[in-house]
């Protein structure tokens, strides 16, 4: 998923220009809104709690024009709550965002 980290770089330098710091903090919060929906769908035991967070987890990727990240989302969607396979996926996307050359 190497190539997601360069676009949500392209994405963020269109919003805030030619500012590194501030790329660097929207970067993190994308990362982290990310994690938390992540961590939910860990912690979701019925079908309704699963759908939300994965449903709220493709609607921060798209607004960051994240595709690998829309179809695993939507993979979630359509997997059993707490499915492993899926929670590998996620985690291991936005783990790969969080340590991508993020300077």
């Amino acid at each position: 998923m190497a190539f997601e980290h360069g676009a949500l770089n392209a994405n963020l330098a269109a919003v805030v220009g030619d500012d590194p710091i501030l790329m660097m903090e929207l970067r993190e919060a994308f990362v982290a809104s990310a994690s938390k929906q992540i961590d939910l769908l860990q912690r979701s035991r019925c079908d309704a709690n699963w759908h939300f967070s994965a449903l709220r987890l493709k609607g921060l990727a798209a607004t960051f024009g994240m595709h690998r990240l829309i179809e695993l989302a939507d993979e979630a969607v359509d997997s059993a709550p707490g499915d492993p396979a899926i929670l590998r996926k996620l985690t291991r996307a936005i783990d790969e965002l969080a340590f991508t050359d993020e300077a």
